[in-house]
C-alpha cells in the first residue's frame, strides 16, 4: 500500500509547482465541518466501504494529471480509494493516518519583531493551534505547548538552549496541553495562572509579575474572559503572546468555562471582563506584534499582526462595552470537539490515557467568539 506520512504531506504542500491533489472522500457534512485547504472532496466513503466498484464512476472525475493523495478521518477507507485509483491508473497515494494524521503536523518558523533573542513560532495547520519559542542568551522558555513535546525538545536542540520555563496563556479548550509534561520532562517550571490551575500542578503566575529568560523581560498580564485565568505575555513590549484573548480579527469565547462546569460566573460577566482585558492589551504601543495562541485557518508561521494593524482589522475592539457584551453573549458558534473533557484535562480534573488524545483533539479549531 502507497503511504505519505503527514511530515513528508506537509513538506510537499508547500513545494513550488508540486503540490499534489489532496482527495477527501469523506461524507460532504464532514469536508464542510474541517477539512485540509485547497483539497476537493468526492463522497464516496460509503460506496468504498460497501462496493469499491461503484466508486469508479465518480472518481473518474477525478484529474489524472498529478499525484493524487486520499484523506479519510484515519486513513483506512482511503487506502480503499488509493487501491481503487491506482487500478484506474492514477498515481494515487494515502494519507497515513488521515485528517488525524494532519492535525499532528507541527510546522515552525521565527517571528520578525525587534528583539535581543530569537522569537519561534509553531503552528498545527490541522488544528489551528500557534505556540512560540522564546530563545535568549542561552536560555529558552515555550508557551501554549501542544502535547506532542518533542516538536519544541527539537527546536530547543537546534538552537542549544537551555528551557528554563514552560507558560500556558490559559487551560485551552481545544487541544490538550503538553505544557507539564515538557515542564517535568526538563525538570523547569511549569506556569499556569491558579483560577485556571484548579487541579494541576503548576507554578502559579499572577498580574505583574516579570520572568527572565536569557535577559529578556516576560510580563504577565491577568487578561481574564475568555476563561478566568486567562493570561497575555508581553515580551519587552515588543510581542504580546495573546493566547485566546484577542485574536487578528476575533476575540475569545466567553462561554466555553461556564459550560464545562468549571466557571461560577456566566457569559454575561465574562464578556464584560474580557472587555476590560482588551482594553489593558491597547495600552501597548501600536507596534507590539500580537501573536495568539489560536489561528481559525490553517496557519503557516509565522501568522503576526502589530497591534495597530489588529485595532484597524478587528471589529470586537471598536465596539463600546454594551455592544460588546451584547454581541458575545447572544452570538455562540459552534463549540470545539470534546471541548469540555479538553478543559477538564487541562485543569487537571480529567486524566486521559496518551493514546487517547489525539482521538480527543480530532477536529476543527473554534474558539474565536466570531
Amino acid at each position: 500500500m502507497s503511504e505519505l506520512s503527514p511530515a513528508e504531506f506537509s513538506e510537499q504542500l508547500h513545494t513550488d509547482g508540486g503540490a499534489p491533489l489532496v482527495l477527501d472522500i469523506r461524507h460532504e457534512a464532514d469536508y464542510d465541518d474541517w477539512h485540509i485547504p485547497g483539497s476537493v472532496n468526492v463522497d464516496v466513503y460509503d460506496k468504498l466501504t460497501n462496493d469499491p466498484e461503484a466508486a469508479k464512476d465518480e472518481l473518474s472525475e477525478v484529474p489524472d494529471d498529478r499525484e493524487v493523495v486520499t484523506i479519510c478521518a484515519a486513513g483506512v477507507v482511503s487506502q480503499t480509494a488509493t487501491e481503487v485509483l491506482q487500478d484506474m491508473g492514477y498515481d494515487a497515494t494515502t494519507l497515513t493516518d488521515g485528517m488525524n494524521g494532519w492535525s499532528r503536523v507541527h510546522r515552525h518558523a521565527t517571528v520578525p519583531v525587534d528583539l535581543d533573542g530569537t522569537l519561534v513560532q509553531v503552528a498545527r495547520p490541522g488544528k489551528g493551534c500557534v505556540s512560540h519559542v522564546l530563545v535568549a542568551g542561552g536560555e529558552a522558555a515555550v508557551f501554549d505547548p501542544s502535547h506532542y513535546v518533542e516538536e519544541y525538545e527539537a527546536i530547543l536542540d537546534d538552537y542549544d538552549a537551555d528551557l528554563v520555563g514552560v507558560f500556558d496563556t490559559h487551560a485551552h479548550a481545544d487541544h490538550v496541553s503538553g505544557g507539564s509534561e515538557l515542564a517535568g520532562r526538563n525538570d523547569v517550571a511549569y506556569y499556569l495562572h491558579p483560577k485556571d490551575a484548579l487541579a494541576t500542578d503548576a507554578t502559579p503566575i499572577e498580574d505583574g509579575q516579570t520572568v527572565a529568560v536569557g535577559g529578556l523581560d516576560v510580563d504577565v498580564v491577568h487578561t481574564p474572559g475568555h476563561s478566568e485565568g486567562s493570561v497575555s505575555f508581553a515580551v519587552e513590549d515588543a510581542a504580546l503572546l495573546t493566547g485566546d484573548t484577542l485574536f487578528h480579527e476575533s476575540v475569545g469565547r466567553v462561554e466555553l468555562g461556564v459550560e464545562a462546569g468549571i466557571e461560577d460566573s456566566d457569559v454575561e460577566q465574562n464578556a464584560a471582563t474580557l472587555y476590560e482585558s482588551l482594553q489593558r492589551l491597547q495600552e501597548y504601543p501600536d507596534d507590539a506584534a500580537v501573536l495568539p495562541s489560536h489561528d481559525p485557518g490553517s496557519p503557516e508561521p509565522p501568522v503576526t499582526a502589530t497591534l495597530g494593524d489588529v485595532r484597524d482589522r478587528n471589529d470586537d475592539l471598536g465596539r463600546d462595552r454594551e455592544a460588546f457584551v451584547e454581541t458575545l453573549a447572544s452570538d455562540v458558534p459552534e463549540h470545539p470537539p470534546n471541548f469540555q473533557r479538553v478543559k477538564r484535562v487541562n485543569v487537571g480534573q480529567e486524566s486521559v490515557p496518551v493514546d487517547q488524545l489525539a482521538d480527543l483533539e480530532l477536529g476543527p479549531n473554534n474558539c474565536a467568539a466570531e
